[in-house]
């Protein structure tokens, strides 16, 4: 469900603009977004999506407002080849020296003419410390579920649960070979009577008890921090997909301006630890690192030692082989 946040003044009236964001569900501290509205006398709002395929049909579909989208780094080349977004020279304003150059992902945007680096993050298993103890690897996840027909869930995303067909059965999560994604089909189909939904919302049935353990974004790590004797969050063993969003400007953007200073704002190292702490990601802003908390900061959820790190595979835009995986998905949804 979208949701409005407003920022700044009671009345948007007396506000010096508008900004309008559309994002992931909870991706961004109300925090920051309060800060920058009071700070900048802008009122701004907030629309959110569950999916890149989402946030892509809509802007095709039409929709307009929006003034800044999250599109992770793979969405980012789409959108920029279909022209949807434009240049905003972020990589020449103040504070982009802040950001780690290993952060420059997009084959599209190798120089960030385009689009903010934002956040990144490992995408593993959140589990219930009461059902399973310690939970190391994919496997365990899945043989526990075999074992326990309907406690274990899978995010409802085509790439994401995909790819974790596509690295226990040894190929790449941007592979375009049909014999290697139907591999892939094959294995998640084997476990499906064992996986008790598709869904993104899990966190909650994790916490209860009624789900053992859920394939998650790492950004569940703030629940694990909040409630450590009842949670765990792991970056199985056998690898894993890991995710990074950028921040980018429509193309029919109606407010280019603010949107430029809040592409500047998000830079400062105080706002990027901010959000950071809210959002439990792995930062891009190597200054903002060095602010955070030592318990996020030396986590290996967060930032994984080199061995994890090199078993991490970020999706890439696949072209006319997404199609494949389109059809893959619906048949391990419908059958």
């Amino acid at each position: 469900m979208a949701i409005a946040v407003s920022a700044g003044l009671a009345t948007p009236a007396a506000a010096e603009g508008s900004l309008s964001l559309y994002n992931w569900g909870d991706y961004i501290s109300p925090d920051v977004i309060d800060k920058f509205g009071k700070e900048f006398n802008v009122a701004v709002t907030l629309d959110t999506y569950s999916t890149n395929e989402e946030m892509l049909a809509r802007i095709q579909a039409g929709a307009t407002g929006y003034d800044l989208i999250w599109p992770s780094v793979h969405m980012h080349d789409t959108m920029q080849k279909l022209g949807l977004l434009q240049e905003t020279g972020v990589n020449k304003m103040p504070g982009f020296e802040n950001i780690d150059p290993g952060a420059l992902r997009s084959k599209e945007d190798p120089a960030a003419d385009y689009c903010l680096p934002y956040a990144w993050g490992a995408v593993g298993i959140l589990y219930n410390k009461t059902a399973i103890p310690e939970l190391t690897s994919w496997q365990q996840f899945f043989d526990y579920g075999a074992a326990n027909p309907g406690k274990i869930a899978m995010l409802d995303d085509l790439r994401e649960t995909l790819g974790v067909g596509l690295i226990m059965t040894g190929a790449s999560v941007n592979s375009a070979n049909p014999d290697e994604i139907a591999k892939a089909e094959e294995f998640i189909l084997a476990q499906k009577p064992n996986i008790g939904a598709f869904a993104y919302d899990v966190i909650p049935l994790v916490t209860s008890g009624d789900m053992a353990a859920a394939h998650y974004y790492v950004g569940a790590v703030l629940n694990v921090n909040q409630n450590p004797d009842l949670l765990g969050f792991v970056v199985p063993q056998e690898g894993a997909t890991m995710y990074q969003e950028d921040i980018c400007l429509l193309a029919s953007a109606p407010n280019r301006d603010n949107a430029l200073k809040f592409l500047e704002f998000m830079m400062r190292p105080d706002v990027s630890a901010m959000n950071t702490e809210r959002l439990t990601n792995g930062s891009v802003n190597l200054k903002a690192i060095e602010l955070l908390p030592v318990e996020l900061k030396n986590n290996p959820s967060i930032n994984p030692p080199p061995e994890t790190r090199a078993k991490l595979q970020i999706f890439e835009d696949l072209g006319k082989a997404l199609r494949v995986y389109t059809r893959a998905w619906d048949r391990v949804k419908t059958n």
